[in-house]
């Protein structure tokens, strides 16, 4: 079997990196969460030389200091980190955080349910679809 799917998630809020927290725990033998607090200690991590670079970072818009757009176009500006799919993940709904999201290459947008159900199922769905992408087209040399 091939070890679980790396995430990095980045939100600011500490009762949505809880919550998240605990859904993911449910999904251990899939996957291994990490999370921070902001956009700075995202791009600190990610750019750690002896750090595992994630299979996907989980990334909210709206984050005091460094906006999620800022880390994601600094992510698609940096050889290193220009590959690793980022998913936005976060409550803004507006059409032009959505558009720019894709503009900066985001790969996903995920609205953050206000339902602790709906967010399971998104977790559900958003593991079954990047462990099978994981598997079906990720070299296992990135491990």
């Amino acid at each position: 079997m091939s070890r679980p799917l790396r995430l990095l998630l980045v939100d600011d809020s500490l009762m949505d990196r809880h919550l998240a927290e605990e859904v993911f725990a449910e999904y251990a033998h899939l996957c291994e969460v990490t999370t921070v607090s902001s956009g700075q200690e995202a791009l600190r991590v990610l750019r750690t030389p002896e750090s595992a670079l994630p299979d996907v970072v989980l990334l909210d818009v709206n984050m005091p200091g460094m906006s999620g757009f800022e880390v994601l176009e600094a992510m698609k500006a940096d050889p290193w980190l220009v590959q690793i799919p980022v998913v936005m993940l976060t409550t803004s709904n507006h059409d032009h955080d959505i558009t720019r999201a894709y503009t900066l290459h985001a790969s996903s947008y995920l609205i953050k349910s206000l339902s602790f159900q709906d967010f399971v199922a998104q977790v559900e769905g958003f593991l079954e679809f990047w462990t099978r992408a994981r598997l079906t087209s990720w070299p296992d040399a990135v491990s």
